[in-house]
């Protein structure tokens, strides 16, 4: 993982973590890497490593069982109301940058269909591989 250095290390771990349990990467129930295995994983130090997971408990999108570690929740709307935040905050940024470009709204929504429409031709394309 490369980080920014904009943004706290642990902030950006979370945001990672978060991707990583919306996409199913980890499922729902699963138990999480424990601490020092994400640190040494990822490079950052073991307390950043865990103030990350610490904030993705709080956000309940994990839970903590004492003696056997942390497990990504099973609620799904909880799940599904992250994925929404993080698709959001991407439109946001998208936003943004093609205001910042001088880009009309309508440009913008053609060139959102038009970039869909290629992801949705290269998916297509692949499961029939």
């Amino acid at each position: 993982m490369e980080f920014d250095s904009s943004a706290p290390i642990w902030r950006q771990l979370v945001d990672e973590f978060t991707r990583r349990i919306v996409c199913h990467e980890w499922a729902p129930g699963a138990k999480l890497p424990g601490v020092r295995e994400i640190a040494a994983a990822l490079g950052v130090n073991p307390n950043t490593a865990q103030r990350a997971l610490a904030e993705l408990e709080r956000e309940g999108l994990c839970r903590s069982e004492r003696t056997t570690g942390r497990f990504v929740t099973e609620n799904q709307d909880r799940i599904d109301a992250a994925r929404a935040d993080l698709a959001r905050s991407a439109a946001d940024t998208f936003v943004d940058r093609a205001l910042g470009l001088g880009m009309r709204k309508a440009q913008a929504k053609a060139l959102i269909e038009q970039r869909w429409s290629n992801h949705d031709s290269d998916q297509t394309s692949s499961e029939g591989a």
